[in-house]
């Protein structure tokens, strides 16, 4: 039983998440799995894994989240994105990504699951400048200094780019400061990730 493993896998941590967004996570796991056999969105296709590897690592960035507009960069099927909006209802997302068939998944996610604080983008992200975020999130989305280049338009003056990694620390380019570079505990996860804060 899904919701029994991903209840299972919070209480590991320190995340407090209700009953009722336990249930949309559990939801949006099965529609990825869903979609997933048609539009190719993961390359994780068991549910089990996906809420390992998909949920519970977007989870663990939630507690470093400062402000309250964030963009996910680069969001593909909503990682971390959908996950992070679904237990922070008070914050708003963007989620853009260039691939169609990746927003029209998020479009339906948003209908069905209701969720009034995310707005999915069809573009490319150096053409994206509607707006400027307290953060923006990136997740296995190119290297941290493609990152940074292609997306330093996206920060307002507090704000800070929040790239989820592997154990690798690429060099970071001129006119930017590491912040903080965060070991993340994922439960049942092996691999090591990491959040680097940088402003």
């Amino acid at each position: 039983m899904l919701k029994k493993k991903l209840t299972n896998l919070i209480d590991q941590t320190d995340l407090l998440i209700s009953d009722q967004q336990i249930d949309l996570l559990i939801n949006y796991v099965e529609m990825l799995h869903k979609w997933n056999k048609a539009y190719n969105l993961t390359a994780v296709r068991d549910p089990n894994e996906m809420l390992v590897k998909h949920i519970m690592d977007s989870l663990v960035v939630s507690p470093y989240l400062e402000g309250k507009t964030f963009i996910d960069v680069g969001t593909g099927p909503g990682l971390p994105g959908i996950p992070l909006a679904i237990i922070n209802p008070e914050k708003q997302f963007d989620l853009v990504d260039s691939l169609g068939k990746r927003i029209r998944f998020l479009k339906q996610v948003q209908f069905e699951l209701k969720l009034t604080n995310i707005h999915p983008v069809q573009s490319r992200i150096e053409q994206y400048c509607d707006k400027k975020f307290d953060g923006v999130i990136s997740r296995a989305f190119a290297s941290l200094q493609d990152m940074l280049n292609w997306c330093k338009h996206l920060p307002n003056e507090h704000g800070a780019f929040y790239a989820l990694k592997g154990s690798e620390i690429d060099t970071i380019p001129d006119g930017f400061m590491l912040k903080q570079n965060i070991k993340l505990t994922i439960p049942q996860l092996d691999a090591e990730r990491r959040l680097v804060i940088i402003q």
